[in-house]
């Protein structure tokens, strides 16, 4: 029996034309894009296509289209061994990573992938992504169960958890890392999946949609010099519920009283302030530095090791579930889809 995966075109890159007049690129149909790629008839695998109409420049993604997103996958689960998701780079790693949290015990691949050149074009890294990501989608265990239960983002011969993921360059086609967490597979003349750092879904149990996010959410940057006006007017405005903080090195900050002062203002008004690191790679450590502590005095929660793009899509998923801000701060320091490492 065939295995069946559910191609969905979101739009992105990989099915974009030049436009001979002006330059640009522009989305052009979905059918246009398989035409370009007949190697995919040369798979037994059986594969359905769900096209977005019209395509979405990443750039435009949001939580709507995101619980879009999540709905065609949920409708069409039973029929289906697996999914493979194109989408533009810009913003792939924040919907891979909302993805994750919406998606509840996810037992099947979603597998996201898309391209830095049209697939029309003769250098395109394209058609590589696709066929491998679809192949990927639909691999499965000697037991019968899929070989990459959870969301990834395939790119460039390797597959990494989507939570983990953000895009590295605008140029390369390694355009995604996952700094924090090693590749859970591997492509070169054969894939090599790397089972030990998979997430163990419960099989017996069925896969749970979730489709609410509140984005009440902001992201801002630490910097020498960054205004007290500002980051008050922040902390202060009107139904924010949280903040993802991007501090210095290992979690520091400004030792400026003004600074410790509006953040346990925030916390005390119901805001969660989580604290990442404003470097790709490494973990916020509250407690090594002073500057650190005293921001956990604040009640500043840590981040760890998450990127950017998990900790504001799962503040959006915590948040739209739990009206208290004790228990999102809670959460946050679990790692409930393999997001962080505690």
């Amino acid at each position: 029996m065939q295995n069946k995966v559910l191609l969905i075109y979101t739009g992105g890159t990989i099915g974009m034309n030049r436009n001979p007049h002006t330059g640009a690129l522009e989305p052009f149909d979905f059918e246009h894009l398989l035409q370009r790629v007949p190697e995919l008839g040369q798979f037994d695998i059986e594969i359905a296509t769900y096209q977005f109409s019209p395509p979405i420049d990443s750039s435009d993604m949001s939580p709507k289209l995101w619980t879009d997103l999540a709905h065609v996958i949920a409708d069409h689960y039973q029929d289906y061994d697996g999914f493979v998701v194109l989408h533009g780079t810009d913003t792939m790693a924040y919907t891979a990573s909302a993805l994750s949290y919406m998606l509840e015990n996810l037992t099947k691949p979603v597998i996201f992938t898309g391209s830095q050149l049209p697939i029309g074009q003769l250098r395109t890294d394209g058609k590589e992504n696709l066929i491998t990501s679809i192949e990927i989608a639909a691999a499965k265990d000697r037991e019968g169960h899929a070989a990459v239960p959870e969301v990834g983002i395939y790119f460039n011969s390797h597959l990494l958890r989507g939570n983990r993921t953000t895009k590295q360059s605008a140029e390369e086609f390694n355009a995604f890392e996952s700094f924090n967490y090693p590749h859970l597979a591997d492509a070169g003349v054969n894939i090599v999946y790397h089972r030990h750092r998979m997430l163990q879904p419960r099989w017996d149990a069925p896969m749970v949609p979730h489709f609410r996010l509140d984005n009440n959410v902001i992201i801002f940057s630490l910097f020498p010099g960054v205004r007290e006006d500002l980051i008050r007017h922040i902390i202060h405005t009107p139904n924010l519920k949280s903040i993802v903080m991007r501090t210095f090195g290992s979690g520091n900050a400004p030792q400026s009283p003004w600074l410790i002062s509006a953040l346990k203002e925030g916390t005390r008004h119901g805001k969660v302030i989580v604290n990442i690191s404003q470097c790709m790679q490494g973990c916020v450590e509250m407690g090594r530095y002073d500057t650190g502590y005293q921001l956990q005095e604040a009640g500043v929660v840590s981040g760890y090791d998450s990127t950017v793009e998990s900790a504001v899509t799962k503040l959006m998923f915590l948040q739209s579930h739990y009206d208290d801000p004790d228990k999102v701060r809670q959460l946050m320091n679990q790692s409930i889809r393999g997001e962080i490492s505690v």
